[in-house]
């Protein structure tokens, strides 16, 4: 067991290092930029697919509407691995005259058998894929890192990677990208769009303070939106006095004994507060009983003692939202929501873009890896729970340390 721990430390190394050293990036249009030729890997591209939010906005601006202004990153090449009906991809390359290649490796190296672009976009979000045992979606998140990788072993460079989301539906094959990435150096990141947006009020856990308990709730898929949820909570906990020490125990819980759990399981002062942070509640004046049907909680357990609740109450909740209490006997609980665009252009991709785009320029990651590498190993041991009736999960293999450096800003309106 300390084997494994220690290998995990170790691989973890490359990412802490180039984080803790690096200042936060400036963004794009504080200082003119070269532009950075970027491939893309995609599951589908479709309208309003992760894929056109994030890779899209490389070609039709920041606002998708084909006006400046645009990112200071151009879409070199794209891998699109499924083109259903509903496929933009070809529309936009003829229009935008960017090539589409039918391999991964055509598109890292432009057909010329080499590395040839400056960065990598892998978004392996929405398509039709199956299912794994425990009800995850079965993205081909390590087929196509597998393929990415061969180009920079055969090519003997790395380029900046940045991955949509969780790194994989489970433990082994997240660990495997990060210590692929590290043997490569590869400059890796990865995340939700969810933390980089706006919030009202426009809080953040103070890093001299040591917290107590930190509560999120979202809605929706408990794989989808629930990890989104996981990385709201995540952004939080790791500004902590002592940063992020990693996770003991994964526990999950859902209907009636969701309710039962207050008080021993979470802190219900900070659910109340989550809850109440929010002005579009659905049922806001009935019990939660009432208005949430199927409620879930994965209850976390940190290695220094904090608490962390992730709620999924769709029902009531119809925003992510969160709340947190300082260690003292007279802290009160703190909440915020964090904002998304619930249309078009989608504006939270803006943001998240842009913390791209200054990992991409120096290939020093804007935001932690390893916070996303937590969030998907705490994912999928709460599916793994679930699978065996609720029963908690130890997770030694969460003893993830690490320093964010990373520091939230009220985005623009």
């Amino acid at each position: 067991m300390r084997l494994v721990t220690g290998l995990l430390v170790a691989w973890m190394g490359i990412f802490s290092s180039a984080t803790a050293a690096a200042a936060q990036p400036k963004r794009p249009a504080d200082s003119p930029r070269k532009t950075v030729r970027v491939a893309a890997v995609v599951t589908v591209f479709r309208r309003n697919s992760h894929a056109e939010m994030i890779a899209g906005r490389l070609i039709e601006g920041y606002n998708l509407d084909g006006k400046p202004p645009l990112p200071s990153l151009k879409l070199a090449s794209l891998y699109v691995d499924q083109t259903p009906a509903s496929d933009l991809s070809r529309k936009l390359a003829a229009k935008h005259k960017f090539p589409i290649f039918k391999t991964v490796e055509g598109a890292l190296t432009l057909g010329t058998g080499k590395l040839a672009v400056d960065g990598v976009l892998l978004v392996a979000e929405h398509g039709s894929y199956g299912l794994s045992k425990t009800g995850q979606r079965l993205y081909p998140k390590r087929r196509l890192f597998e393929a990415v990788f061969k180009v920079f072993e055969k090519s003997k460079r790395s380029v900046p990677v940045f991955t949509d989301k969780h790194l994989s539906d489970n433990w082994n094959d997240a660990k495997w990208i990060g210590d692929t990435a590290k043997r490569l150096k590869v400059p890796l990141m990865a995340g939700s769009s969810v933390p980089t947006y706006r919030r009202q009020p426009a809080v953040d856990v103070d890093r001299k303070r040591r917290l107590a308990g930190v509560v999120a709730v979202g809605y929706g898929g408990t794989e989808s939106y629930g990890f989104h949820a996981l990385e709201m909570l995540q952004s939080l906990a790791e500004r902590r006095r002592g940063n992020e020490t990693g996770v003991v125990s994964v526990r999950f819980v859902s209907g009636d004994d969701v309710w039962k759990a207050a008080g021993k399981l979470y802190d219900d002062a900070l659910l109340k507060a989550a809850l109440n942070a929010s002005q579009k509640r659905r049922w806001a004046d009935k019990p939660l009983r009432e208005s949430v049907r199927k409620p879930v909680l994965f209850s976390i357990r940190y290695a220094d003692g904090l608490r962390g609740s992730m709620f999924m109450l769709s029902g009531t909740a119809t925003e992510f939202t969160a709340a947190w209490r300082y260690v003292g006997k007279d802290a009160k609980p703190i909440a915020t929501v964090f904002e998304l665009q619930d249309e078009r252009p989608y504006s939270h991709f803006t943001t998240m873009l842009k913390g791209i785009e200054g990992m991409l320029h120096t290939g020093r990651p804007t935001w932690p890896a390893e916070r996303t590498l937590l969030t998907t190993g705490v994912l999928h041991e709460g599916f793994l729970s679930q699978s065996a009736g609720g029963k908690i999960r130890r997770t030694p293999h969460l003893a993830i340390r690490y320093t964010s450096r990373w520091n939230w800003r009220q985005p623009e309106k």
